[in-house]
């Protein structure tokens, strides 16, 4: 857990999840679950099995499982998912990638 007094500056490496209260400036990598919560900020990629926002992400999402854009967040950045879910209020700027999709190139072959 990240608390909400703390900040941390770089990467953060885990196997299992984390909950964010505070500032990260720098990318979330583990093969665990992932929340940001209401106050949280994260300006960096995350990377995570499922993916939670209720804060605000400056960043690029990439889930091989579950991500839920809550409707107070604020996300400027691409999603890479499995399954995607947006509250209604929920802010997103980018774009979705379903992962595992077949793409224009593999259906014409």
């Amino acid at each position: 857990m990240i608390g909400p007094d703390a900040t941390v500056n770089g990467p953060i490496r885990l196997k299992h999840g984390l909950i964010i209260y505070g500032k990260i400036y720098g990318d979330v990598i583990t093969k665990g679950p992932v929340r940001v919560a209401k106050n949280g900020l994260v300006q960096g990629n995350i990377e995570g099995f499922s993916v939670r926002i209720g804060g605000t992400v400056i960043g690029d999402i990439k889930s091989e499982g579950q991500v839920i854009l809550r409707k107070n967040c604020v996300l400027k950045g691409d999603i890479s998912y499995r399954k995607l879910h947006i509250e209604d209020g929920a802010q997103f700027e980018g774009q979705c990638d379903l992962v595992g999709s077949i793409n224009a190139e593999n259906v014409n072959a």
